[in-house]
């Protein structure tokens, strides 16, 4: 199971304010803990949203609204893809992680699991379920 933890933005990660050294090391030796692990198979942060956009659609119309947006606690910092055997790993993955370290005393940093779907899940008929099968197999399998 693929399980993605998204790492939702502070005001301080919003104003493009660099974490401490402290939280620095402790979430490379977190990233080296899941990488050693075997479980980790991606991870980045993000630039802040006064660099993003958001493109919102209707039926008939696509508008694109340039950042910042006021709500930080709306917008993904950050993630890691980790590949875990149930929900259960990924929650205690998460646990361990040193998020805290990246808000100051009293603030509060949130993050989202979310599992991936796997193609198999969609009903999709023909070539396209083939498609999207080769889509979700792990690089160089393609």
């Amino acid at each position: 199971m693929m399980v993605m933890m998204l790492v939702k933005a502070t005001e301080q990660t919003e104003a493009g304010q660099k974490p401490t050294d402290e939280a620095l090391v402790a979430m490379h030796d977190f990233n080296e803990e899941l990488r050693k692990a075997g479980v980790l198979l991606d991870l980045a942060g993000l630039t802040p949203m006064s660099r993003g956009a958001r493109v919102r659609y209707t039926r008939s119309t696509c508008k694109v609204i340039d950042g910042p947006f006021a709500e930080a606690k709306e917008v993904v910092a950050g993630y890691s893809l980790i590949e875990v055997k149930t929900f259960a790993e990924a929650i205690e993955w998460a646990r361990r992680a040193p998020f805290n370290l990246l808000v100051p005393e009293g603030a509060e940093v949130e993050v989202e699991l979310r599992p991936l779907f796997d193609p198999t899940e969609f009903d999709v008929p023909g070539e396209a379920e083939e498609r999207a099968k080769r889509l979700g197999e792990k690089p160089g399998k393609v």
